[in-house]
């Protein structure tokens, strides 16, 4: 198919009720979700592809991300597309901004950052509306040891074991530019308990389950299941070791992507 249009169009959601973003036979997910509204908007009438720059597992949620929309013929009017797309579109799946782009722009290649935060709190029963974005370990945490260990993931390390679905051909040799866990001051609500916190990392690109595999990790530590040293020699190249706890999956949240060409 020959696509003459593209666009780069940033959105959010909530992937609580999803399947995650690639499509699946009689499952509901994200990328589903935008080409059907898009198939009704055109009135089936016009060819497009949709591509995402990533996709998100089971009940991940996106503050900020991309798609990129391949179009045979433009779109004259971007405001009145974007109502359209907006109020067609599932109540937890929002349009932020449309821009047009060239042909050489590569919504996946050209990701030069990515920013997920993991939103949590400890110790405590919380209330049910808080599971569509947090996670609450129930056991009670040494959070400063875990900001401690945060830090250790700065830099260029080894995250083969703190990755599923491992390959001969995969990258695991990855840097990450920051890793931090912060008091929330993001995301607020009459129901959250008094006191959450956000794990913040942010790199190139990450692998498969690696930020819940690493947030897996820093609970253990934060329950004296595991020490600093043991964090630190995991990342050595040479360690073979698997991370054994993937953190849930609901409090995972792409905050943002940032592209070096469009």
């Amino acid at each position: 198919m020959n696509y003459n249009y593209f666009y780069l169009i940033t959105i959010q959601y909530l992937g609580f009720r999803y399947h995650g973003w690639q499509k699946q036979p009689q499952l509901k997910t994200l990328h589903l979700a935008i080409d059907k509204t898009l198939n009704f908007i055109f009135d089936r009438k016009k060819t497009f592809k949709t591509l995402a720059t990533g996709r998100t597992d089971a009940m991940v949620s996106a503050n900020e991300t991309a798609i990129e929309l391949f179009m045979e013929e433009p779109i004259l009017d971007f405001g009145v597309f974007l109502e359209q797309f907006n109020y067609y579109l599932p109540q937890d799946i929002r349009v932020l901004s449309m821009v047009e782009v060239d042909a050489e722009f590569n919504v996946i290649q050209d990701a030069t950052m990515k920013e997920y935060v993991y939103v949590f709190s400890h110790g405590q029963k919380a209330h049910p509306f808080c599971a569509s974005i947090m996670t609450t370990f129930r056991d009670a945490l040494d959070v400063e040891l875990m900001k401690t260990g945060a830090k250790l993931f700065e830099g260029t390390h080894n995250f083969k074991g703190y990755c599923s679905k491992v390959s001969e051909n995969g990258k695991y040799i990855r840097t990450i530019d920051f890793c931090e866990i912060e008091d929330n001051k993001m995301f607020s609500a009459s129901f959250f308990p008094d006191t959450s916190y956000v794990f913040k990392v942010r790199g190139e690109g990450f692998g498969h389950n690696q930020i819940r595999m690493m947030m897996g990790t820093l609970v253990r530590l934060g329950n004296n299941e595991i020490t600093l040293d043991y964090i630190s020699k995991s990342l050595e190249v040479e360690s073979t070791e698997v991370m054994e706890y993937i953190a849930p999956a609901s409090g995972l949240i792409l905050n943002k992507v940032e592209f070096g060409h469009k």
